[in-house]
């Protein structure tokens, strides 16, 4: 399936595969945010001899295909966060991942990356008639980590969003929305002018000592070096079985309409990308070709493009009914990896072999994040946090786990249609 992104970006690469032995100090796994982070890190940090290796091609998971929201957070609601680890651990986090959005940020500008970047913030819409959850929601980031998110009363919200289905919402000034797979491209491109060997088409097939050293094997040739990055996400399939066993491939779905011209003002007045307050959530953003982005729903496999141009076209509908007819373009889905605690895990197994993946629906500025903090850590910099290895391995259960997952997610989706009656 051909994702919008994929049809309107520049030209791929064209990275060689790798076919002959190599070696190298630092070898990557995985082309997407985490595995490209990491490596422009290192290399910021004098790290010279570094090689990535994509299954691929550069962005094609998550990075690639997900709604290109850049925001504060993870995974993980704040509030959970907070009691979890403690109010300055969380905070340290959560003031962590603005950075990382900074990163993001001035690393487009510096590098002068083309990836339709709109600096319009993000708007968390209610979707259930009370204010309070909003308000304490508010009070949470400005009191316990120090952001002031913008209250839109519901007359502003409705001016901003043509709909009657949203009663108030918050605006995320700081935050902003792109093009991911431009931009993975362009961090590629800034790698590959530094002198960064990039591969395409190269399935790590295992990873193993050898002596004092590292070897990965890719089936075809292998590389050895002094560590290894393992940064696949929900594409591990199996490779390195302690991380494989605590991740969980979970699948979202996403569309693009036709350009909508004038008639995008008819429902949407505002540069904002929006999600709202169930946990089942729309999140949708206009691009700059006046289409609309629309993406939500999760479950534990992929489906076709018409049946999720058919499921998300209802979701559009219901919010936005004076949308009817509009043509959809595109259609896709995309593997996100999920720990069972919904933060990113981030460490070393033993040593030398470091990994960095489970960012789950929340993942563009913690990725970037997570390639910081592996860059800090293996050039001696600074340790992992200790808010971040409060968040180990856990074991997800193989396809037990997906079933659960999948029960849960159901259960939470008839939660939020009881409290819609409710409300």
């Amino acid at each position: 399936m051909t994702t919008y992104y994929e049809a309107t970006a520049t030209p791929g690469l064209r990275l060689p595969p790798l076919e002959a032995a190599a070696e190298a100090d630092t070898v990557i796994v995985g082309g997407g945010f985490a595995g490209l982070a990491t490596a422009l890190g290192l290399h910021e940090r004098g790290v010279r001899d570094c090689m990535l290796l994509e299954a691929r091609t550069i962005g094609f998971g998550a990075s690639g295909r997900n709604g290109g929201f850049v925001s504060g957070g993870f995974s993980l609601d704040a509030a959970k966060l907070h009691r979890r680890v403690g109010r300055e651990e969380a905070r340290r986090l959560y003031r962590m991942t603005e950075a990382a959005v900074q990163c993001i940020r001035s690393r487009i500008e510096r590098h002068a990356i083309d990836c339709d970047a709109v600096y319009g913030g993000v708007i968390v819409a209610s979707w259930f008639d009370e204010d309070h959850s909003l308000h304490e929601l508010q009070r949470l980031m400005r009191e316990e980590f120090g952001l002031h998110w913008q209250w839109l009363p519901r007359e502003e919200l409705r001016e901003r969003l043509r709909t009657r289905r949203y009663h108030a919402g918050l605006h995320e000034t700081g935050a902003f929305h792109f093009n991911p797979l431009k931009y993975a491209l362009g961090l590629a491109r800034v790698l590959l002018s530094a002198g960064v060997r990039l591969h395409e088409m190269t399935h790590v097939r295992d990873i193993r000592r050898a002596g004092g050293q590292w070897e990965v094997d890719t089936g075809v040739t292998t590389v050895r070096c002094r560590r290894v990055v393992v940064c696949a996400g929900g594409y591990l399939d199996g490779l390195c079985r302690p991380l494989a066993r605590a991740a969980l491939p979970i699948a979202t779905y996403v569309m693009a309409t036709e350009p909508l011209g004038a008639r995008l003002a008819d429902a949407i007045r505002t540069d904002a990308a929006v999600f709202d307050t169930r946990f089942a959530f729309d999140y949708y953003r206009p691009l700059t070709d006046t289409r609309l982005l629309w993406g939500g729903r999760m479950s534990i496999r992929q489906r076709s493009p018409a049946e999720i141009e058919r499921l998300l076209y209802h979701d559009l509908l219901r919010v936005y009914p004076q949308l009817e007819g509009v043509k959809v373009t595109h259609a896709w889905s995309g593997l996100m990896s999920y720990g069972r605690h919904s933060m990113p895990q981030i460490g070393q197994l033993e040593d030398g072999l470091w990994y960095a993946y489970g960012f789950g629906g929340h993942g563009v500025a913690p990725t970037t994040l997570g390639g910081e903090v592996l860059a800090r850590a293996i050039t001696r910099e600074e340790e992992i946090p200790a808010g971040l290895r409060a968040y180990g391995l856990e074991p997800v259960y193989g396809k037990a786990g997906l079933l659960a997952a999948q029960c849960l997610y159901w259960s939470l989706q008839a939660r939020d249609a009881l409290l819609d009656w409710w409300h």
